[in-house]
């Protein structure tokens, strides 16, 4: 997300790719909309307004209007105005990130507010959106254990979210958060006890009537993100902003195409100005990849496997010419044998989601073996759909 100054003129960009990609595509239906990048809420509630409603503009042109639009946003920059903005100017959903109310921790990971703050703005949320709104969690945190954890879970809890996400924290050797936390000389749980951490949270959402829908994503019923199933399901979707990529897919080849924004915040900026963008000029600030069969299905599956329902088998059928079961036949027997993969549909059993990396790296094998059974040539890429 831009600072400064940039922050005024991020939302015309926004609004200006927006333009150019939905005709470049020949767009007439965006199902859903998600506003993300982890700080929309900077924008405040003039920037955000400004933003909504062009957005609105366009479904007033012919494009069939979300049936769900979704905002991110920090605690620490989500004031009342904001937020009523939000709400009345079409946001149907709020996705709030809280990650943990234990001070130490949140000093630890760098994390600005206090847990008076959080509790000030959830109550603002809950007041504004009812239930529909998600909380994000942490687990594995530095000086975190399950009685902090289980803390951070009532407190969140009480203010009824319809959704829940809960995720574990990773540190990658090398990153300003790694840092922080060597600096700091925070305890982090061992591996283990990080894995424990999670579990006793999943248990404990679940036994409050939230269902595990994803590997990170619980819901009361009806109320799972509809943006984000759009991803697990591999179907087609649309980035905008610097640094955010779309995926095309021709359903009727099984190939497709990546575009990848340049992540240049003042060069996306200054190309978003120009007063007439070409059609060559269009596609100046993006990288294309063309994603053949066996890339897209491993995405499939890295993505499919995910999803508490699996990867969508018609789909695959249709994309790829052959059934998963045909793919990656040896892998699948293995792990319902194994009693981690459903006896039905295709999809790993609540059990088998912890071990979602090893099965992936084995269906990527047996995938990559049998790529001989692809069918066809690339011909064209149409028909996109999702913003």
């Amino acid at each position: 997300m831009p600072q400064d100054s940039r922050l005024d003129t991020y939302p015309g960009a926004i609004l200006k790719e927006a333009e150019i990609r939905i005709q470049e595509f020949g767009l007439i239906h965006i199902p859903t909309v998600y506003i993300g990048g982890g700080t929309p809420s900077m924008l405040g509630p003039a920037g955000i307004g400004r933003l909504l409603s062009g957005l609105e503009k366009l479904w007033n042109q012919g494009i069939q209007a979300p049936g769900e639009i979704t905002v991110e946003a920090n605690p620490e920059s989500a004031g009342e105005a904001f937020l009523k903005t939000c709400r009345d100017q079409g946001v149907t959903r709020l996705s709030l990130g809280i990650q943990t109310f234990h001070e130490p921790s949140r000093r630890a990971v760098h994390r600005v507010g206090d847990g008076a703050l959080l509790q000030e703005r959830i109550r603002l949320v809950r007041d504004i959106f009812g239930t529909g709104f998600s909380g994000d969690l942490l687990t594995g945190l530095p000086w975190q254990d399950e009685s902090i954890l289980m803390q951070d879970m009532e407190q969140l809890l009480a203010y009824e979210p319809g959704h829940v996400s809960l995720y574990a924290l990773t540190l990658e050797s090398g990153t300003p958060l790694a840092s922080q936390v060597m600096l700091t000389g925070a305890g982090l749980p061992d591996p283990d006890r990080a894995d424990a951490l999670w579990i006793a949270g999943r248990d404990t959402l679940e036994q409050q009537g939230y269902g595990q829908y994803e590997v990170s994503n619980f819901s009361r019923p009806g109320m799972e993100a509809l943006h984000n199933i759009r991803y697990w399901r591999m179907e087609n979707w649309l980035g905008l902003g610097p640094g955010a990529s779309s995926t095309i897919i021709d359903d009727a080849e099984g190939r497709g195409r990546r575009f990848t924004v340049n992540p240049d915040v003042d060069a996306y900026i200054s190309w978003s100005k120009r007063d007439r963008i070409s059609r060559e000029a269009a596609g100046e600030n993006l990288l294309i990849e063309d994603l053949d069969q066996l890339t897209l299905i491993k995405e499939t599956f890295l993505m499919g496997f995910r999803y508490r329902k699996g990867p969508d088998a018609g789909l695959f059928r249709q994309r790829f010419g052959l059934d998963m079961e045909t793919c990656i036949p040896q892998t699948i027997a293995r792990w319902r044998n194994q009693g981690l993969l459903e006896s039905g549909p295709l999809a790993l059993t609540k059990e088998g989601l912890l071990f979602l990396d090893a099965f992936l790296k084995a269906a990527f094998r047996e995938a990559e073996k049998n790529s001989a059974l692809l069918k066809g040539q690339h011909k064209s890429i149409e028909n996109v759909q999702g913003l």
